[in-house]
């Protein structure tokens, strides 16, 4: 068997989903090299899944060419209502520090945007796909990454420099392989989704939970607003459901009706899975990164499973592009596993709670989930209490060894449900439309996601901060004036950005440090820790 060397500076990506091309479509946009394989012939049809792109996912897939697109065919939603029997409890508004062109969420099948995104990947010369290629056997040394791959025509290896396992949850033999681990849970109850097409007036922008509704006693049921007049419908079902037998009885069609009534529809897609909880206990082996639901599983109330992974994906892509580009030391790599399995860990605690508070495991659990639910009728303390899923939001850095502190901006802990952090370091630098050249032409996160951009304040001397950039790290910088990009004021309030201030804002776009322009020092050692300069020997442990 003879062993397909890739072109040096190429990074393999297993598993041509929508993580998986995200990956490889970012890499590309970084200049390096991809081969992406998957083990299918050809990408197969599938219903919704993951339906519900949160809006910072939508930027990040901006860069790629795919976001606007995305956003136009999705359904645009604003609002997130919950009900308990027949009575609203609340509804959710989002709010947002910057001025994004982006809604806060968008529904789109997943099949619809892998499509979208297969048509940016055809467009790309970096990326060579190969259908057909599953991957059996992980090897690696200090050098390469060395994949067996079992084709029609033979036994391949196909040799690269890192490679990105996107594999899907079902990737237990590639994790043991790489001798990690995935401990977690599973939820005895499972979960009917139907994708319904029908004429539904007054429910196509709004996503709908409903506790205890009469036509599901003592379960759920959450609706969301597809494009095409379609609608999915999540069921929580008991674990001994038989979604065959009762579409043969026509039950299925009651429970349909139930809800709709005699409104006409078709059914484009039906489902039944149970849900989970696992992390894996690594996510970073030698020269092989795991991202997406190879990594972590989390139930989908919150809408918390690709656009986490499309995190994992920008994540790993930046960090691998500026090693292999020469830009960063190969330690910053350490910090992908330090970043985003503390994002896994915080979404895997959001969705825990909200399974808890769905499926109640305990008496207590019960009797404490019903006294909320009825209290919260007329309560607002105890609609507070209610957990309907909260929804995505992109992990704060603010604990990474890539983030500087700023005692005068500290980060104030989870934020309320729909509410963005204060932006400090370690939070996404909100995203506002900014004059570059004399043209207003730009949103603010667009140009962050070039390389590293340095903000700065009128009082701060631009020169002595070129200097200190050029000699504190080699990957890409630009240096911007706050009075000449923020025409419109936007960023300067939201930011709170003082006359002394530099910014300093990572290549995904989150804020990595605040520091005094005066001070060269501490600007230079700033920019050493966002690229992973400074990351010690401790800091690359992981617990």
């Amino acid at each position: 068997m003879g062993v397909n060397h890739i072109h040096t500076g190429t990074v393999a990506v297993i598993g041509n989903g929508p993580v998986g091309q995200t990956t490889a479509l970012l890499l590309a946009r970084w200049g390096v090299r991809v081969v992406l394989l998957d083990g299918r012939a050809e990408r197969d049809p599938i219903g919704s899944k993951a339906i519900c792109q949160q809006r910072d996912v939508l930027e990040v897939w901006a860069a790629i060419g795919v976001g606007e697109q995305i956003a136009a065919e999705g359904v645009t939603w604003d609002t997130a209502r919950t009900f308990h029997r027949g009575h609203e409890l609340f509804s959710q508004q989002f709010v947002d520090h910057g001025q994004s062109p982006f809604p806060p969420f968008v529904n789109v099948s997943q099949a619809r945007t892998e499509e979208l995104l297969d048509a940016a990947i055809a467009r790309q010369p970096l990326i060579d796909v190969r259908w057909g290629h599953p991957v059996e056997q992980i090897e690696q040394d200090g050098s390469e990454v060395r994949l067996g791959c079992a084709t029609e025509s033979g036994p391949v290896t196909v040799a690269a420099d890192y490679a990105v396992l996107a594999t899907g949850s079902r990737s237990s033999e590639l994790r043991r392989q790489l001798g990690v681990g995935f401990p977690g849970r599973s939820f005895d109850d499972k979960f009917l989704i139907c994708d319904i097409q029908a004429d539904i007036p007054g429910w196509a922008n709004e996503r709908r939970f409903y506790f205890d509704p009469e036509w599901n006693p003592g379960r759920q049921v959450l609706i969301h607003p597809c494009p095409d007049s379609t609608f999915r419908i999540d069921w929580q079902v008991p674990g001994d459901y038989d979604l065959d037998a009762e579409a043969e009885s026509g039950a299925l069609n009651d429970r349909i009706r139930q809800i709709i009534g005699d409104t006409p529809y078709r059914i484009v897609w039906k489902s039944v899975y149970r849900f989970h909880a696992r992390l894996a206990d690594r996510m970073q082996v030698g020269r092989v990164l795991l991202a997406g639901d190879c990594a972590h599983i989390v139930s989908p109330f919150g809408a918390r499973g690709l656009n986490s992974g499309v995190g994992d994906a920008e994540n790993a892509a930046w960090k691998l592009a500026f090693v292999l580009r020469g830009w960063a030391d190969p330690a910053l790599l350490e910090t992908y596993d330090l970043e985003r399995r503390a994002a896994a860990a915080e979404n895997l605690a959001v969705t825990s709670a909200t399974m808890d508070f769905l499926v109640p495991q305990t008496d207590e659990q019960h009797a404490r989930r019903l006294s909320v639910l009825e209290a919260a009728v007329a309560d607002p303390q105890a609609r507070a209490e209610v957990d309907s899923g909260r929804l995505a939001e992109p992990f704060w850095y603010v604990d990474s060894p890539l983030t500087t502190p700023d005692p005068q901006r500290p980060f104030a802990g989870r934020p309320a449900r729909g509410v963005a952090p204060d932006p400090v370091p370690g939070v996404l630098v909100p995203d506002v439309p900014v004059t570059v050249r004399g043209q207003s032409c730009a949103r603010l996160r667009e140009i962050a996601r070039h390389g590293v951009l340095l903000l700065h304040g009128a009082d701060v001397d631009p020169t002595a901060v070129r200097e200190a950039a050029l000699t504190a790290t080699h990957s890409p910088i630009r240096i911007h004036a706050l009075r000449d990009i923020d025409t419109t004021g936007l960023l300067t309030a939201a930011t709170k950005a003082g006359a002394n201030d530099v910014w300093i804002v990572r290549p995904d776009a989150h804020i990595a440090a605040v520091v005094d322009g005066s001070d060269r020092p501490a600007l230079a050692a700033a920019l050493r820790r966002a690229v992973g300069a400074e990351v010690t020997a401790g800091e690359r442990q992981v617990g």
